[in-house]
């Protein structure tokens, strides 16, 4: 009997994706296996996890946590490994057919590269890959004949939009944000919100990180950069508006004026169900949407004065080059500087802004440009944020 499931790698298997990712493959066993699971450092789940799906692999990035991961599995016939090595050389395996990339930040570039240069599809999960190396990244996929199939709920909605309209132009995308647990909030009330505040988003339940990004609207910042690689677009083809309700996920504005939109509950499972399965639409018991729950649906316009990293990013998206990776690292580094508490919400923007200023630009990087900018941006707003004063440490 042939077998024709489709092994799945996922990268990060025990964040807010990668979770979910594993409650869909449970409900679609007949069709996917799970090949390799992931974890940066949360040991006890990934053996939990490995044990419930009996992976061929389980690696942990903390070598740390090795031994505790072996001896937990040692009954099973999972192969223990750990590294982030290890994810770059195993996820070339010959027997994978699609790696989701769940991995946090820019730790995920260099495993999704590899996947690309095997020839293994993704499910890109991991926006900063495009935002860091998008023409690089791209490209290979391209050479090596890959899909990139968006698993973010607004890039899924682009790409379904786009579903059947090859051949026909696209005038602009728009991009729906929440607005995040902030909006409407003026920059006095920002001084002193704290991390727990913004933790509390309204809609989507996220990892911390992007929960922090969605609140400073730099996570919409980066899914606009993500967007030009994904669907060929300059920045005056993508727009952005705040819609409060999550509903509609994003649109299409064609050359004709016509609008295409994709609408549904917030809820992650249906875009990672959709790239795994496509171009394929798999029947499931989600909870549907009823008009009649939201009889009002809104839009406003994003308040980038108050919340500047919108404007950061569409900025860097402009200059291209290693920009885009300049304002990733330096995010990256500011946001856990604000889960940690040594500085306040608005100083994530002032941390940007300064990396921007002062990292040196490179108009055509390569590879190893990318790595050492993100090394370099990350020392830099590390002594940053150890020198700032103390009214930027309100949190």
């Amino acid at each position: 009997m042939i077998n024709n499931k489709k092994n799945i790698a996922i990268l990060g298997s025990t964040g807010s994706i990668g979770t979910q990712a594993l409650e869909v493959i449970k409900g679609n066993t007949d069709l996917f296996t799970v090949f390799m699971l992931t974890a940066q450092s949360n040991a006890d789940l990934l053996v939990q996890q490995a044990l419930k799906f009996a992976p061929r692999y389980a690696i942990i990035c903390d070598s740390s946590k090795y031994l505790y991961v072996k001896q937990a599995l040692a009954h099973t016939d999972v192969n223990v490994l750990a590294g982030i090595e290890a994810i770059i050389d195993t996820v070339t395996h010959p027997d994978i057919h699609m790696v989701l990339t769940a991995m946090v930040g820019f730790a995920g570039l260099e495993p999704t590269i590899a996947a690309i240069q095997a020839g293994k599809d993704i499910a890109l999960a991991n926006k900063e890959t495009l935002v860091v190396a998008g023409e690089l990244v791209t490209g290979l996929a391209k050479k090596h004949g890959v899909k990139i199939l968006p698993v973010d709920s607004e890039h899924s909605a682009i790409f379904q939009c786009l579903a059947g309209e090859e051949g026909n132009a696209v005038e602009k995308i728009i991009l729906t944000a929440s607005g995040g647990p902030f909006r409407g909030k003026n920059l006095d009330f920002l001084t002193s919100v704290t991390k727990e505040d913004a933790l509390k988003h309204p809609n989507w339940v996220m990892g911390a990180k992007i929960t922090i990004d969605s609140a400073s609207l730099m996570n919409k910042g980066l899914e606009v950069i993500e967007a030009k690689w994904l669907f060929d677009l300059n920045a005056s083809q993508i727009d952005v508006i705040v819609h409060p309700q999550s509903i509609i996920h994003s649109l299409v504005q064609f050359e004709d004026g016509s609008l295409k939109a994709q609408m549904g509950l917030p809820d992650m499972k249906l875009p990672i169900q959709y790239a795994l399965s496509y171009p394929k639409r798999l029947k499931n018991n989600f909870k549907r949407f009823d008009f009649i729950n939201y009889p009002h649906l809104t839009f406003e316009k994003p308040d980038k004065n108050t919340f500047r990293n919108l404007d950061l990013a569409f900025e860097a998206l402009r200059q291209g080059g290693n920009m885009p990776c300049i304002i990733n690292a330096a995010n990256e580094v500011a946001v856990a500087g604000f889960l940690n508490k040594n500085i306040g919400f608005l100083a994530i923007s002032t941390v940007i802004e300064q990396c921007m200023q002062q990292i040196a630009y490179k108009k055509h990087p390569a590879l190893a440009d990318y790595l050492n900018t993100d090394k370099e941006t990350r020392i830099f707003a590390q002594n940053l944020i150890q020198k700032m004063p103390l009214q930027a440490l309100q949190f």
